[in-house]
């Protein structure tokens, strides 16, 4: 209000789990993983979701870990929270190393995104984890066709695929 700026907020992607028919394509058994690193609250949801309509019942049995604290909590939602079975990291998957070697002869999954960064599943293979990567939710550019008309001044990305959403939506896009 003080400077009389006017701002939008409009997400450029969404995220889309995806179907369990696609799922199955990868070849994936959920009931031989004994532990799961979930990465974000979406992974959380879209886990738990995939194995839902798989009609796969999670055991009780089931270790998590979890990258931060935030998701270790979010958890909750779908699991009692136990010490136990629930692990976390400060922030990234550097810092949940120490605790996945004390669990060592877990078979893991890693429930993720179809554009995941190379540094998880990088730093699981270079401590020679025995982990599985599973595609269960992809980033998609939202449609934003009803902005075609629209007029910025300024436009602020928050990752990457943002940019690639607005290359995608408008071709012809000139900065």
């Amino acid at each position: 209000k003080k400077y009389n700026l006017q701002i939008d907020f409009r997400p450029f992607i969404q995220v889309e789990g995806i179907k369990a028919q696609e799922f199955r394509k990868q070849k994936i058994d959920l009931k031989n993983h004994t532990a799961v690193i979930l990465t974000s609250k979406t992974a959380v949801d879209h886990y738990f979701r995939i194995s839902q309509e798989m009609r796969f019942e999670v055991p009780d049995s089931m270790k998590y870990f979890c990258i931060s604290e935030a998701v270790a909590y979010y958890l909750q939602k779908y699991v009692a929270y136990r010490k136990r079975k629930i692990f976390f990291g400060k922030q990234t998957i550097v810092d949940l190393v120490d605790v996945l070697k004390k669990h060592r002869k877990n078979q893991f999954l890693l429930p993720c995104t179809d554009i995941l960064r190379d540094t998880i599943p990088l730093t699981l293979e270079a401590h020679e984890f025995s982990f599985t990567k599973a595609v269960i939710y992809r980033t998609v550019a939202s449609d934003l066709s009803d902005l075609e008309n629209v007029y910025y001044d300024m436009l602020v990305f928050y990752s990457p695929g943002g940019i690639e959403s607005l290359l995608k939506n408008f071709p012809k896009f000139k900065q």
